[in-house]
């Protein structure tokens, strides 16, 4: 797990703005991403510099060191992530199957510098080139190869988008790294804010792909690969793997097994999954939240380990955010060597300040706080660790999904004029007055059909009535900010998947529609950047065996009802993980990972908030109409409305800009 950065063109100069010097401030600025060793190498008559930061997991020797020449030195890379399959690659490189092959046509066997995975794809690029031997490779990646013959950059991204890539022509230079903050290194960036992006960010808490907070600079889609040259400066970017693709081809290919051979199949790829990341040369442990997904992998890798697999949970004294009890049972079971930290809120909130940082672009999924704390845990005995994200997305794991499987088939067949009208009359009483009500008649009802803050759910579900389709429906679910053109000043959201390009997923029913949306918006944008910039920023290598892209595609292969069976998740998933643990130790509601930052707000972390909301300060700063936010935050705080994420959303940008002023 490393970083890197680059750049093409421009004009290269000796001194301080130098190109080797310039390359040097791009890589010192991943420090974070590879504490262990750092290289450039920069070829000033091609106008090419490359920079890399190694965090060393796989042959810690100098023979890793990057960025690195292939055998025929045509090609020279710098790489970021895992080749689980590397040794099975090398093995094809040194024996070709080519039966028609003489032994004086035979190429001679490679002299291998080192056992890295690094150099394996460069071996497999003077071999196959470079999109063959991508598609050959199981793994989580982002990298950058020069072409020495053909003086062409191609930058390749994973399958899913676990590594990130950022890229763009600024001015007559081309950009490209592992973070932004590589990028404001070089002296051609220029820094000036998209304001559609930030309007994406209002409605998300993260900016999609291919956008970023900046003009001109974008991310690379998950599963493509980009080439660009001084000579073609647009650049052509082509997809050799996509969610679609492969959703179409399970289509074409259903599981038609029993419910007990669907598990024994999942059961035997994800464990050979586990297998492949669990090669590691440093100390390597698990995330274990005592969730379903979490403990899946804990169980497999416990399974193929012949020590006690180490496993971190973070606590909470919080009993509404606090699983550490759960995954504290899940680990005395299974027999990991287990670590614990309770968190006070203090702690928590301290690491606030250093989100920003962090996170390089705003980024306000408020999950960001634990996951750092426990990525932070992790890192004080192992250098990799695996996590249980991509489960929810792949098997049905999110509540939306149980909504729109119970409820949504059902409100759909009302006539749209009806549900116009019972949500009229639902938002005609304020929220403020509809719990007050719920304060002096609920008392008379059951304890298990009474609900929390229930003005402020209604109004959420008048929302969902207005909704005319299953796609509106989902936009209006992951919203926080449901006409962020109106709150950002200038801010006209450009087209995403969700809304203007939606891809093609004709066959899917709407529970798998959503899926499918969660897999290739949520999971890349928010999941993927919450775990990585977190695990990065204290050196830790993050592995996500999940997202083996043929655990993916068998996930596709399965009918719904083995993912949401009878109103229970993960159906197929809870099967397999019964095999290994009780029933009783995993089968409660689903709880999340967050903190709680609506009561933070209105109490320790409201000075904070309020310095950052202020109206005067918003209309100087000229990014957003104060009016809307300021009275979301008045209504947060007199406790009408739980405005928590939307808020959240304004203060990590904020609380980001603020970072920039003070480093400009």
């Amino acid at each position: 797990m490393c970083g890197f950065a680059g750049f093409l063109g421009g004009i290269l100069t000796s001194g301080a703005a130098g190109g080797e010097v310039v390359l040097a401030r791009m890589g010192t600025s991943l420090a974070h991403r590879g504490p262990d060793d750092a290289g450039i190498w920069c070829d000033v008559e091609r106008r090419i510099g490359l920079s890399h930061r190694r965090l060393s997991i796989v042959d810690l020797s100098p023979a890793g060191h990057q960025p690195m020449t292939s055998h025929s030195a045509r090609y020279v890379m710098a790489f970021n992530g895992e080749i689980y399959n590397h040794m099975d690659l090398r093995a094809a490189l040194q024996h070709p199957t080519r039966v028609t092959e003489s032994p004086v046509q035979a190429k001679p066997s490679i002299v291998w510098r080192g056992h890295s995975d690094t150099e394996t794809l460069l071996a497999g690029f003077d071999a196959w080139g470079i999109q063959d031997t991508i598609e050959r490779s199981l793994g989580m990646f982002a990298l950058a190869v020069w072409d020495r013959e053909t003086s062409l950059l191609t930058l390749v991204r994973d399958r899913v988008g676990e590594k990130p890539l950022y890229y763009g022509w600024q001015g007559d230079t081309f950009l490209f790294g592992s973070e932004l903050k590589a990028l404001r290194a070089h002296p051609s960036f220029n820094a000036a804010i998209d304001r559609g992006a930030l309007a994406l960010m209002m409605r998300h808490s993260y900016i999609p792909t291919p956008y970023s907070i900046y003009e001109g600079i974008a991310k690379l889609q998950p599963g493509c690969l980009l080439t660009v040259s001084l000579q073609e400066r647009v650049p052509k970017i082509t997809p050799y793997w996509s969610v679609t693709q492969a959703i179409e081809i399970a289509q074409s290919n259903a599981f038609l097994g029993s419910a007990a051979q669907a598990v024994d199949e999942l059961q035997g790829l994800l464990t050979d999954a586990v297998r492949r990341q669990l090669m590691s040369d440093v100390p390597l442990g698990a995330f274990l939240s005592g969730g379903v997904d979490s403990s899946v992998i804990v169980a497999l890798a416990q399974s193929q380990s012949s020590s006690a697999v180490k496993t971190f949970t973070i606590g909470f004294h919080e009993s509404g955010y606090n699983e550490a009890a759960y995954a504290k049972a899940v680990a005395r079971h299974i027999g990991t060597d287990h670590t614990e930290l309770y968190v006070t809120p203090n702690e928590a909130m301290a690491v606030i300040p250093r989100l920003p940082e962090l996170y390089d672009e705003p980024f306000s999924d408020s999950s960001q706080i634990p996951t750092f704390l426990v990525s932070q845990l992790a890192r004080e005995r192992v250098t990799v660790s695996l996590s249980g994200d991509g489960g929810d997305e792949l098997f049905g794991g999110y509540n939306r999904y149980q909504f729109a499987d119970r409820l949504w088939n059902g409100l759909k067949l009302i006539p749209t004029p009806i549900r116009g009208l019972v949500a009229k009359a639902l938002t005609n009483v304020s929220p403020a007055t509809w719990t007050q009500m719920d304060s002096q008649f609920g008392k008379f009802f059951p304890q298990q059909v009474r609900v929390s803050n229930l003005g402020d759910k209604l109004h959420k579900a008048a929302s969902v009535l207005r909704h005319q389709t299953s796609d509106a429906l989902y936009l209006g679910l992951v919203s926080h900010w449901t006409d962020p053109a109106s709150l950002v000043v200038g801010g006209l959201e450009p087209p995403t998947l969700l809304n203007g390009l939606a891809p093609d997923l004709r066959g899917l029913s709407t529970v798998e529609r959503m899926m499918a949306l969660d897999t290739m918006t949520y999971l890349p944008d928010d999941i993927l950047v919450k775990v990585d910039r977190a695990a990065m920023g204290v050196s830790l290598e993050s592995r996500v065996p999940f997202l083996d892209h043929r655990v993916v595609e068998f996930s596709w292969r399965l009918p719904q009802s083995m993912k949401l069976n009878n109103g229970q998740t993960k159906w197929a998933l809870r099967q397999l993980l019964y095999r290994h643990v009780p029933k009783k130790l995993i089968d409660r509601p689903k709880m999340g990972f967050g903190v709680p930052i609506g009561d933070w707000l209105r109490g320790p972390l409201r000075g904070w908030a309020e310095a950052l909301l202020a109206s005067p300060r918003l209309d100087r700063e000229g990014f957003f109409h104060s009016a809307p936010i300021r009275q979301r935050w008045e209504e947060h705080l007199s406790g009408q409305r739980n405005w928590q994420y939307a808020l959240w959303n304004v203060l990590m940008f904020q609380a980001w800009l603020e970072t920039q002023e003070t480093s400009s």
